[in-house]
């Protein structure tokens, strides 16, 4: 399947979407209150481009979605290097990081904030601990996918571990990195979202999506607040899948099937 293919297809299926929950709400069978015309949440959300308020709000949610993903990446990367470079290493904290990753994020947020306070720093941490994980572990994965034949021929001619880190490992595990920075992305801007709108005040676009659901109708605000944020994490998906088939051409080609071997025939 091409990409205008899987284009056309993909607002085919937002168009239906668009589409049925229009007609359920015209219908009446469900109730405006609970569930608006889908054409009047969308003019709502076109119409909060032009709000300033709004828009500050929104630069608020990307500055902390980027500081904590960047945050996480940085520690993410070389912990990942060092535990797929030394077995002994990832066996010492392996109970730690399993013992971690499980933890919801959203269920830390009243730890957090009571020993950080609420405000940008209490997002920035729960996003990065959220974040840091698909970045750690493609790491890992990435590391011991390494091609063996090119790490040996470096040995081989006298290059040290860290000039075969450089040289083979580490452009061999980027991909695997930046498919884990384009899951954590996603990851990211979710807690973002999700913290401030347990929050329920400051700035943010949670904060609009919450102080609009303690309003009278205010389910319009919140889906079209719903609406912008589906809309951010597209836009951060494809900027970020565009990239990597860009950066990373040569790592999605597809791979020539093995020769089988002949029979010998007795």
């Amino acid at each position: 399947m091409t990409r205008r293919q899987e284009l056309l297809l993909g607002l085919l299926g937002a168009a239906a979407a668009v589409g049925i929950c229009e007609a359920v709400a015209r219908a009446g069978i469900v109730r405006r209150g609970y569930l608006p015309p889908a054409s009047d949440v969308l003019v709502r959300a076109a119409r909060l481009a032009g709000d300033p308020g709004f828009l500050d709000g929104i630069g608020v949610t990307l500055r902390a979605w980027a500081i904590g993903l960047g945050l996480a990446c940085a520690l993410a990367v070389p912990l990942g290097l060092l535990l797929g470079a030394v077995p002994v290493a990832e066996a010492a904290v392996r109970t730690v990081i399993e013992f971690l990753r499980p933890l919801p994020s959203v269920a830390l947020i009243p730890l957090v904030s009571l020993l950080l306070g609420s405000g940008t720093r209490t997002e920035v941490t729960l996003i990065a601990y959220a974040s840091v994980w698909p970045v750690l572990f493609n790491t890992v994965y990435g590391l011991g996918e390494t091609d063996p034949l090119a790490r040996d021929t470096l040995r081989a001619f006298g290059f040290g571990r860290l000039a075969v880190l450089l040289r083979v490992e580490l452009p061999a595990t980027a991909p695997f990195i930046a498919a884990g920075v384009r899951i954590s992305a996603a990851v990211a801007l979710i807690l973002a979202v999700a913290t401030e709108i347990l929050a329920g005040f400051g700035q943010g676009l949670g904060i609009f999506i919450a102080q609009a659901q303690t309003a009278t109708d205010g389910t319009r605000d919140v889906l079209a607040g719903v609406v912008w944020a589906g809309g951010l994490g597209l836009l951060i998906n494809g900027v970020l899948v565009g990239a990597e088939r860009r950066l990373f051409a040569w790592a999605q080609e597809p791979r020539p099937a093995p020769d089988k071997p002949e029979r010998r025939r007795t």
